[in-house]
């Protein structure tokens, strides 16, 4: 299927639209409860994480597309399906794990085994923000070489396990089956 450039945008903002909306309509705050709107934020152990625009888990979120693009790119090879078809497909992904990961069983799943022992859920504007940075990701996967691209995720990976002893590695690992081990290098003991 072959998308033109305004279909493709016209799809994709629908997705994050009605991911926004089904955000809203779950409880989800449009801003931050806190009244205002941070373009960064850096306080991951607060009340404020995850409700601004920028935060340490948004790198997670370019890695996403990253992974996305590589996937979607060995799909159609087998598949075919356009560039904008890929985009679209990857925002639906995307899309679709920010409601899930704000539903009261994976906030609750991230409470029980993670160091998220405040989270309450992701903002509106900071799950919007989420998807955007994978369309980041997905752009940046399509331009560099495969190289760069391997690179870039593993820096990143590193560099935020380092800062805050948390990646979307280790959010994976603790989400899907928790250890001891890294919730207690994680906290710190």
């Amino acid at each position: 299927m072959q998308l033109t450039r305004i279909q493709t945008g016209l799809l994709v903002a629908a997705i994050i639209a009605a991911a926004a909306l089904a955000l809203y309509l779950m409880g989800h705050p449009l801003i931050c409860k806190c009244g205002y709107v941070k373009l960064w934020h850096f306080d991951v152990e607060s009340a404020e994480n995850s409700q601004h625009l920028i935060d340490w888990y948004s790198p997670s979120h370019i890695i996403h597309g990253l992974i996305f693009y590589g996937l979607l790119w060995l799909l159609s090879r087998w598949m075919p399906m356009s560039f904008g078809l890929r985009v679209v497909v990857a925002v639906a992904i995307e899309a679709s794990w920010e409601v899930l990961e704000n539903t009261d069983f994976a906030i609750n799943r991230y409470r029980e085994a993670t160091i998220s022992l405040d989270y309450y859920g992701d903002s509106v504007i900071n799950s919007v923000s989420d998807i955007v940075f994978m369309v980041l990701g997905f752009f940046l996967a399509a331009r560099l070489p495969v190289w760069l691209t391997v690179v870039i995720a593993l820096a990143l990976e590193l560099f935020i396990g380092v800062m805050i002893r948390d990646n979307l590695t280790l959010n994976v690992v603790m989400f899907v089956w928790p250890l001891d081990s890294i919730l207690h290098w994680q906290q710190g003991r």
